[in-house]
């Protein structure tokens, strides 16, 4: 299954030329408070499309309480729209009733393990099924942590049987962040507990890689999704592009080179790279939009 981000600047498109696709990933805060024409769009769409829930906002890492309210809300959502599954984040993003809007990294130790984890299961046991958690892009690392981010993730699978969204991207931008092989990452993660995957394009600075999602995936991002393909399993797949969006058969075209890479093989530059490559009279295999 391939899967797109749901955006309103597709909204027209999408209603009139119905495009091939098996799911869209919708933000759950853009329609959990909203009525109107987007709520009445999502409603159209989830009657043809099947929905994946992706929030940014149930702070899983916090010391604050739960909020419920926000989690009814969700719950809410989810049976409206029929969600296949709700998915947040393994960070926090706000203390004290702020909310930073950032996905902020935890201190990995047992400490912080045993507080997810009970929170996991809390949020689980209220929405009636596995909570799916993200790996988010990090860029700072706390030094009261005693173990690594895949070791967290492994032992919190055991502990709560919560799936993971496994973010291809977000893999090879932390380790090219902070310095470590993004296969050992790959390589430390329970094969068969993954929902879905996520696949986007950052933006390099040189000495480092922010997750921008502005542009298309990387041929090493790709590289590495069939890596992981290889030693986790098949599971859904999405494209995000959430910054200078194109129009929708450009993100299509795309998030169809996951079926073509799922199938063994390489995804074909699009027009666009094999234009600016020949205008640059470059190999096209070295060109990224």
């Amino acid at each position: 299954m391939i899967g797109i981000g749901l955006r309103t600047v597709h909204f027209n498109e999408i209603l009139r030329d119905q495009p091939k696709i098996d799911f869209f990933e919708i933000l759950s805060e853009n329609f959990l408070d909203t009525g109107g024409r987007p709520s009445f769009i999502l409603d159209k769409i989830a009657s043809r499309y099947p929905i994946v829930m992706h929030g940014v906002s149930m702070n899983i890492g916090s010391l604050d309480p739960l909020d419920f309210d926000y989690l009814r809300k969700l719950k809410a959502l989810a049976h409206r729209v029929n969600a296949q599954w709700v998915s947040d984040h393994l960070c926090w993003t706000g203390v004290g009733g702020r909310n930073t809007h950032d996905l902020l990294p935890l201190p990995l130790n047992e400490e912080t393990l045993n507080h997810v984890a009970n929170r996991v299961l809390a949020v689980s046991d209220f929405l009636g099924a596995p909570l799916v958690l993200e790996n988010a892009s990090s860029y700072a690392e706390f030094t009261t942590s005693t173990m690594t981010e895949w070791d967290f993730f492994v032992r919190l699978v055991k502990l709560t049987g919560c799936k993971l969204l496994f973010d291809v991207n977000n893999v090879y931008v932390s380790a090219y962040n902070h310095g470590y092989d993004p296969k050992t990452y790959i390589d430390a993660m329970p094969r068969g507990a993954v929902a879905q995957y996520h696949l986007a394009g950052h933006t390099n600075h040189g000495t480092h890689i922010i997750d921008t999602h502005n542009g298309r995936v990387i041929d090493e991002v790709w590289d590495l999704y069939a890596y992981t393909l290889d030693k986790l399993g098949d599971a859904p797949t999405l494209l995000e592009w959430d910054a200078d969006i194109p129009d929708f058969a450009t993100v299509h075209e795309e998030a169809m080179k996951a079926a073509v890479v799922r199938a063994g093989g390489a995804p074909a530059p699009s027009q666009t790279e094999q234009n600016a490559g020949e205008a640059a009279g470059a190999p096209l295999s070295h060109v990224h939009a």
